[in-house]
């Protein structure tokens, strides 16, 4: 609801959204070396492992750090990365 929200607001473009809701109704099986992004779309990077309790580390491209996310919080990168 939020990004539906978002997007009347004028805040989120169309893509964005639709880009979040589908996301949302696809069960997230993301592996390690898997592209992925935000779901904003600001941030794009690699998984680097699974946690045992289903969290998500990650690498954003451009850095060394690494990052712990839940999966409903980043979603499968569609094309190359930007």
């Amino acid at each position: 609801m939020s990004a539906v929200a978002h997007h009347i607001a004028g805040v989120l473009d169309r893509e964005s959204m639709t880009a979040i809701v589908e996301s949302l109704c696809a069960t997230a099986n993301l592996q390690p070396g898997d592209r992925v992004q935000t779901l904003r779309g600001t941030r794009h990077g690699a998984i680097v492992r699974v946690l045992p309790d289903g969290r998500l580390v990650w690498r954003p491209d451009g850095t060394r750090n690494e990052l712990i996310a839940l999966p409903e919080s980043l979603m499968r990168e569609a094309g190359p990365p930007a």
